[in-house]
């Protein structure tokens, strides 16, 4: 088998960070790049998808590019995790030296080996008190997850964002498995890449943050994607800086698109205009589809909910958490969502449907919008970390649900003899079963677990004394007032309504 490859068209890696929310994914690229990402963002928790390129010199003097991506670690990103998978050649699945494998980090594994790319762990957190390198890698084996010197060939770096130590071998990691994969690219060709996030900015108008995965794209061409076009008048690199193109492996800010391209969506560069619209026009109707207009049971309660949030990535988190919040007669359905401010428009949706909560996720709500908002009763609600914006949904969902009344047994009852009948008078022995029968109880009747009717208890006696109460295991004889003929081995329950 050939393994020649053209040495001009070798492309630097896109790796993604995977793993648990507080694992140190984002302390590891703050510590990459010499800058504090993770301050700037709510909660400490990465809540967009960010993408940057690092230039390595390795341990044997050689220099490369790799390319970064942040995925967030919240549960709520899983689709963006996912797809940061699928757009990334080598992904590093982060482990704590203190905490082992937690549920996020078996989803990011389960998800880097569903995209089949290479990957390596990084055991991080190493300079804590009670870390251990060792029961980490452990904890990896024992969810079949087999590192170097454990049973396994999965390449692993022991490293401290906080120090440092170690991360330099991850960087020379990288690069030697990007060297062993020979990612290829093909300078001469058109650019194509994939969304990782888009938003709406108030000068730029909708931006794209895209990687570029493949040939080139130069200012002046045309991007297309999922229903929408961008007219490359100018193109930024990663740090916001103008340049004239970008080709391969690196991240590209796509100014001016005319509709917001979805995240995850590939891109296409084109010199026609007409070639580029036709492309997202038919990439829209192969997408034609929406996960909010899924039929919901009509016996169900709706609480109708707007969401604006400040980029597409947050989005789509939220519409995604929102939907595992259901409860059983109640459930959140997002009637509108969108990119940016608030507006006028946004109250005057939720003036349509009544009880409608409008939240604004990290974005701002206009002056005139506040305004309506205040005239009508409507409730806007800003917040900048998610769980904290689901909690508050629970909280209206649960203050909300619709009260039902239920039957709860609270005794049962076989029927051992017959004493007498008299028109609707029953006088029988029986035992109880289960938990308390009581004078005065209501009771439906069962045959061969089958109910067969409604009954009432006039009188009890147990030892031939009048009680108000029997308890499980005691025999005793009733007085039961019923319009069904009661036999012997029928079993009767008491049952309670109770509001709930």
């Amino acid at each position: 088998m050939s393994t020649s490859k053209d040495i001009g068209n070798l492309r630097a890696p896109v790796v993604a960070i995977m793993g648990h929310i507080d694992h140190g994914k984002s302390t590891l690229l703050d510590y990459i790049r010499k800058s504090n990402v993770t301050a700037g963002e709510a909660g400490g928790i990465t809540q967009h998808v960010t993408a940057y390129e690092v230039v390595h010199t390795s341990s044997e003097g050689n220099v490369g590019k790799i390319t970064f991506l942040d995925t967030p670690g919240h549960e709520a990103f899983q689709g963006i995790r996912a797809r940061g998978a699928v757009v990334a050649d080598i992904a590093i699945l982060v482990v704590s030296a203190e905490d082992g494998v937690k549920p996020q980090t078996l989803e990011a594994y389960k998800h880097i080996k569903e995209c089949n790319v290479p990957f390596i762990v990084a055991i991080t957190k190493i300079d804590k008190a009670g870390a251990s390198v060792d029961r980490a890698k452990q904890s990896l084996a024992e969810n079949d997850i087999f590192v170097e010197g454990y049973g396994g060939n999965i390449p692993v770096v022991a490293l401290s964002a906080k120090t440092g130590e170690g991360v330099n071998d991850l960087l020379d990691m990288i690069m030697l498995v990007s060297e062993l994969e020979s990612f290829n690219g093909h300078p001469e060709r058109l650019g194509t890449g994939i969304i990782i996030e888009s938003r709406l900015d108030p000068k730029k108008g909708i931006t794209a943050v895209g990687i570029i995965k493949d040939g080139t794209v130069k200012k002046g061409l045309i991007a297309a994607s999922v229903g929408a076009t961008a007219p490359l008048r100018f193109i930024l690199d990663s740090e916001g800086n103008q340049v004239d193109e970008l080709s391969f492996s690196s991240p590209i800010q796509l100014v001016g698109w005319d509709n917001l391209p979805p995240v995850g969506a590939v891109f296409e560069i084109f010199e026609d205009k007409k070639a580029a619209t036709l492309y997202a026009d038919s990439e829209a109707i192969k997408s034609k589809h929406n996960p909010l207009d899924a039929k919901i049971d009509e016996n169900i309660s709706i609480l109708p909910i707007i969401i604006k949030a400040d980029t597409a990535g947050s989005l789509e988190a939220l519409v995604y958490e929102i939907k595992k919040l259901s409860r059983e007669r109640i459930v959140p359905k997002v009637v509108l969502q969108g990119i940016g401010t608030v507006s006028e428009n946004d109250i005057k949706s939720a003036m349509t449907t009544a009880g409608t909560y409008v939240f604004a996720f990290h974005t701002k709500i206009d002056s005139q919008a506040g305004a309506l908002a205040e005239r009508s009763g409507i409730a806007i609600e800003s917040y900048d970390i998610i769980y904290k914006l689901t909690e508050r949904i629970e909280e209206l969902l649960e203050s909300g649900e619709p009260k039902i009344e239920v039957e709860e047994v609270s005794g049962s009852a076989k029927v051992l003899r017959i004493f007498s009948i008299t028109k609707d008078k029953h006088v029988l022995g029986a035992r109880a079963l289960t938990g308390v029968v009581t004078a005065g109880g209501n009771l439906r009747i069962l045959r061969r677990d089958e109910e067969i009717g409604r009954a009432k208890i006039k009188g009890l006696q147990q030892n031939k004394v009048e009680t108000d109460r029997v308890n499980e295991g005691n025999e005793f004889g009733a007085m039961i007032e019923s319009k069904i003929e009661i036999a012997p081995g029928d079993t009767f329950e008491e049952i309670t309504k109770v509001t709930k």
